[in-house]
């Protein structure tokens, strides 16, 4: 009924709807067709910040105030250690723009433009803001984007800055979590220290076999690196360290049955069949710094010693990003750090030699352009990777000619799946749109250690698994206990267009 207040406005209507039918229980169709779909809107409904349900709930409103107070921290430390007094006014007023931030963190603000810092992805940002999220703020927006856009304002405190543009607040803890993974670090340098070879005494057969075998334990090295990513572990003990980062090969066969999507053998038929066509061009889509970039370059020499490739391209990224991702000054320190650190003082003299040979070859790899580092802008946006051919096609006709684009760790694998509640029985090739089914596409491989929602290309009997899971083993999404490792072929042989 109508009300009137005691100041003459009308209050709030009340309407009572006891005889019209009830509402119907309507399930909306589910994938979205793909005119309807955009960033607001990924192809399966999206995790935001306040679905209590979800990780995006935990991450938005715990995890990242966490992780920028332990950024403010490292700053404040960097500003005790300064005596130049322009330097020491400059980083305070950098440390006051990451307080603000916090503030609109913790407050949660609504997602304002990013400034022009002269970054290659002011527009894109400024483009999607303003397109797709204009009134969204942390909580509303979808987890994906909500939390690429804190660390790209992150960066902006200091990209903004005279002296601090470059500013890593994650660098000591990337730099300290390798120093303490010293039990794996020399369990690889010691045995691909030397050039490996496969004994003449087999037959061809044998051989390709010993290969055959040799490629799927280290494609797992390759994939459970990725168990200690920074901004999930923040606080881990030495033992914790070890006991995930356990290379030896009992471990791996003990692992593989967590590999819950499983393309290892189809992606050993891949890379075998390259060297017999071109041998040629592999690329890693980067993840974390340290050793999980350590465990990544074996397998990229190994790749290359074993001619089944004949160049090696690393996609990092421009500036500190997710906490532990790599950037080129994680990439130049792990190899010079091996080279030429005092890392570890409690090793032998057999195992750090062990590792400066291993980072002496890596080097030499760079100076013949077999191994190459790249940063393109893309990488550091909130975009998925379904824009990638819009948003940046000359970074998609880059990876188009690439034989196989190796994409490493959640949030890339995140970013090619749209991040949306699709069920676990979705293929692959489907969850990943455009990346798939776009003329050019390459193939593609996800190595990913599950660390969130999304999960996708477990097979036909996915969401029964799923399902069991969930009941059985709540908060298996982000134990990184299980992993996928999924392959798409791609449209490689067809002409590039853009749309």
């Amino acid at each position: 009924m109508n009300g009137t207040s005691a100041s003459g406005a009308p209050t709030k209507v009340t309407l009572s709807l006891g005889h019209l039918p009830s509402k119907k229980d309507i399930k909306a169709p589910w994938p979205r067709t793909p005119s309807r779909v955009d960033p607001n809107n990924p192809p399966w409904p999206a995790y935001r910040g306040y679905h209590e349900y979800s990780f995006a709930h935990a991450t938005m409103g715990v995890r990242l105030p966490t992780i920028l107070g332990k950024g403010i921290e490292d700053t404040t430390r960097t500003l005790n250690e300064q005596s130049s007094e322009e330097k020491i006014v400059d980083l305070v007023q950098c440390i006051e723009r990451m307080e603000v931030l916090m503030t609109d963190l913790s407050g949660n603000a609504k997602l304002r433009p990013i400034i022009d810092d002269g970054e290659g992805d002011v527009a894109l940002w400024n483009k999607e803001i303003a397109k797709y999220f204009q009134g969204k703020d942390f909580m509303n927006a979808p987890w994906l984007f909500a939390e690429a856009y804190k660390y790209r304002r992150l960066h902006e405190c200091f990209s903004i800055s005279k002296f601090w543009s470059d500013y890593d607040v994650f660098y000591r803890q990337k730099c300290d979590t390798f120093s303490r993974s010293s039990d794996a670090v020399f369990e690889l340098s010691m045995r691909f220290a030397e050039p490996f070879k496969i004994s003449d005494n087999l037959s061809d057969s044998g051989k390709l076999e010993a290969e055959r075998l040799m490629f799927l334990e280290l494609t797992q090295v390759c994939l459970w690196g990725n168990s200690t990513d920074l901004s999930l572990l923040i606080n881990m003990t030495e033992d914790q360290i070890k006991a995930l980062q356990s290379t030896g090969g009992d471990h791996l066969a003990a692992t593989e049955k967590n590999i819950l999507g499983n393309h290892l053998n189809q992606l050993w038929e891949t890379v075998k069949d390259l060297r017999g066509k071109t041998g040629g061009r592999i690329d890693f889509v980067l993840d974390n710094a340290g050793f999980e970039l350590y465990c990544d370059c074996v397998y990229a020499d190994f790749l290359l010693q074993s001619g089944l490739a004949k160049q090696i391209r690393f996609h990092g990224k421009r500036y500190p990003w997710f906490v532990s991702d790599v950037t080129r000054k994680d990439w130049e320190w792990l190899l010079n750090t091996m080279v030429y650190g005092q890392l570890f003082p409690k090793a032998s003299d057999a195992e750090i030699e062990s590792l400066r040979r291993l980072g002496a070859r890596w080097k030499q790899y760079e100076k013949e352009g077999k191994w190459v580092y790249e940063q393109h802008p893309f990488w550091c946006t909130g975009y998925t990777f379904w824009e990638l051919h819009t948003e940046a096609p000359d970074l998609f006709l880059h990876l188009s000619r690439s034989d196989l684009v190796y994409f490493k760790g959640d949030l890339n694998h995140r970013k090619l799946t749209y991040d949306c509640a699709a069920p676990a029985s979705t293929p692959f090739d489907v969850a990943i749109g455009p990346m798939a089914s776009s003329a050019g596409a390459p193939k593609i491989a996800s190595l990913r250690t599950i660390k969130s929602d999304v999960v996708v290309g477990f097979g036909e009997k996915g969401d029964e698994i799923a399902e069991k899971l969930d009941e059985t083993e709540p908060g298996w999404k982000i134990s990184g206990k299980y992993a996928v490792v999924l392959l798409s072929e791609g449209r490689p042989g067809e002409k590039v267009r853009f749309a």
